[in-house]
């Protein structure tokens, strides 16, 4: 029956994405995807007991939301390498905003935390529902660039006590991290510093001779290995040490009306937050995998595995700049990766607990170092810098932010700076003069600047090369006003768009040059702007017989218009009229 009809396949596939790529799984898929998640699995376990004690939450919170959300966000999101999990902006968010609001670590502070994270989750929803994933084609390929780089420095400036063995206290930010580091440069541990660069240098080499083989996972093996033959009494290489090993709990969060109002605005905050560094990271890998994104289904991802989360005692998660790193550069190859590295913890955590104060922190620091290497773009800075001054701005201007402001802030800045030099592009169209070219034997018009032809005395032909819209009407109009030839034929092939201003600012023109003696034209008007012209009732006010479907009939029909006395004395004779017979004007 008509009303009973089955979903289409590419209904089922916008439901259910990961049909979209659960066909491509094959052996050689499938192992990849266990060595990257096995690689994952052990990577996050120190990552996310401090990402936890940064929010102001028990340790084993940071673990919880990186299992969860991981799986949720890999079925239901775009990206096929993106891992999402706890991450440093939104621990800091998360903190921050909850923590006026309640003791932090306290049972209170724990479901404040988890309403948080499903309204960030419910907020994220409601933007996909509305269709309004094109909000991030505001975030330019020079900005996702620059701030993949400034985060790959902030992520290794993060790893430097780790690697030198230091215990510092600082507040997290890059300018702290690399002070505290240099004031205490004397008292490097050397045995953290060797069991670092063992690692590191174990992962280049394997990389670059076996480059099929898991050489994250084989480095960290061989540098506990090390490890432990260095200081077997576990006395001067810091490990990563016992953690509580459990399921993640079901959880309840507090939706009492007060409290849902108190974190209203940082709900909506975070959950932009959210999506602009998901999507943003998701980007920065697809530039490398050539994969197209849909980034309304990244919306859906992150929306549901926030709402999932909360009932599992997650805190607000976001795509992770470092797993999303460590899952690309160990070789996933399927979203399958994220559901691994998620079982891998588990499974970890519940059967081998007892291996884990064993893995030493300065080989993780190693790994990150080489992570962080891997997710700066040199070539595409390189390019990106020799383009223009603009978007190489923008890249600087949103890597250097990324280092020295909060990570949310640095991204506003590259999308504002990227939409300012957009404005100012389109704002100042580039208008060009036109004539036909004496050397073709068609009539092919090209630009009189090109060759240096001469002018019509009486005629200016120019195309405007940009949308005819409020913002570029003042750059326009003063041009026009700059022309001192009579009569104007405005060819419009190259504008894409026509608004009310621009229109009656068309209208002026018109009119200050019938007054003068002068007059206006249109040409090749695309149909849209012919369209709104007419729809408007603009085309009276220009006059129907001052509009031609190309520049041939409007040069023909203009050329009767002017003042005969003045062809006769000028020697350009530009036009093919000019050769047959002089202007109609007054004969």
């Amino acid at each position: 029956m008509a009303n009973n009809r089955a979903l289409k396949p590419q209904s089922w596939a916008r439901l259910l994405p990961f049909l979209q790529w659960a066909p491509s799984l094959n052996g050689r898929v499938l192992r990849a995807d266990l060595l990257a998640g096995l690689t994952n699995a052990i990577i996050v376990l120190p990552q996310g007991v401090a990402y936890a004690l940064i929010a102001g939450l028990p340790p084993e919170y940071g673990l919880y939301a990186a299992i969860i959300p991981a799986i949720i966000a890999a079925l239901f999101g775009s990206s096929w390498h993106l891992i999402s999990g706890p991450t440093a902006a939104m621990s800091i968010v998360v903190f921050t905003s909850v923590s006026p609001l309640a003791e932090p670590g306290t049972p209170e502070f724990i479901k404040l935390a988890l309403t948080l994270t499903l309204m960030k989750g419910l907020f994220q929803l409601a933007l996909a529902m509305a269709r309004l994933g094109v909000l991030v084609n505001f975030v330019s390929h020079s900005v996702v660039i620059g701030f993949t780089a400034g985060a790959a420095v902030v992520i290794a400036s993060s790893q430097l006590q780790n690697l030198l063995g230091l215990s510092l206290t600082t507040d997290g930010t890059f300018i702290d991290n690399w002070l505290q580091v240099a004031l205490h440069l004397a008292d490097t541990n050397l045995y953290s510093l060797t069991i670092a660069l063992f690692t590191l240098t174990l992962c280049v080499v394997i990389r670059k001779l076996r480059p099929r083989w898991p050489n994250m996972l084989l480095a960290l093996i061989l540098a506990s290995m090390l490890a432990w033959l260095l200081d077997p009494g576990q006395q001067h290489i810091a490990l990563v040490g016992a953690i509580s090993a459990s399921l993640p709990p079901l959880s309840m969060p507090d939706l009492s009306l007060n409290n849902i109002s108190s974190l209203g605005s940082a709900a909506l905050a975070i959950s932009l937050l959210g999506l602009v560094e998901a999507t943003a990271i998701s980007r920065a890998i697809a530039t490398r995998t050539h994969q197209r994104l849909d980034d309304n289904q990244e919306f859906v991802g992150q929306g549901l595995s926030n709402v999932v989360g909360a009932f599992f005692s997650c805190y607000a998660s976001s795509g992770s700049f470092t797993r999303t790193g460590v899952n690309y550069t160990s070789g996933a190859r399927t979203p399958l990766a994220a559901v691994f590295a998620s079982l891998f913890l588990l499974v970890i955590l519940l059967l081998f607990s007892d291996l884990i104060p064993h893995l030493p922190i300065p080989a993780m620091a190693g790994l990150l170092l080489v992570v962080a290497w891997n997710l700066i773009d040199f070539h595409h800075i390189r390019l990106i810098i020799r383009v223009g001054k603009s978007e190489a701005t923008v890249l600087l201007a949103t890597f250097f932010a990324t280092l020295f402001v909060a990570l949310e802030f640095a991204i506003y800045t590259g999308v504002f700076l990227s939409l300012v030099f957009y404005l100012k592009r389109t704002s100042s169209p580039r208008i060009v003069t036109i004539l036909p070219d004496p050397d073709s034997k068609h009539p092919f018009f090209i630009s009189a600047e090109h060759k240096r032809l001469p002018y019509c005395p009486q005629l200016r032909i120019i195309r405007i090369e940009g949308s005819l819209f409020f913002g570029a009407v003042n750059h326009v109009q003063e041009y026009l006003q700059q022309i001192k030839e009579p009569r104007l034929l405005i060819v419009g092939n190259g504008m894409n768009f026509v608004d009310m201003v621009g229109a009656e600012m068309l209208v002026q023109e018109a009119k200050r040059r019938r007054a003068a003696g002068g007059d206006l034209y249109l040409c090749n008007l695309k149909e849209g702007v012919s369209r709104f012209l007419k729809r408007n009732n603009l085309i009276e006010e220009l006059g129907e017989d001052h509009i031609f479907i190309n520049k041939g009939k409007a040069i023909h029909r203009i050329y009767d218009q002017l003042d005969p006395a003045i062809c006769q004395t000028c020697t350009a004779k530009i036009f093919q009229e000019c050769h047959i017979a002089p202007p109609a004007g007054t004969r």
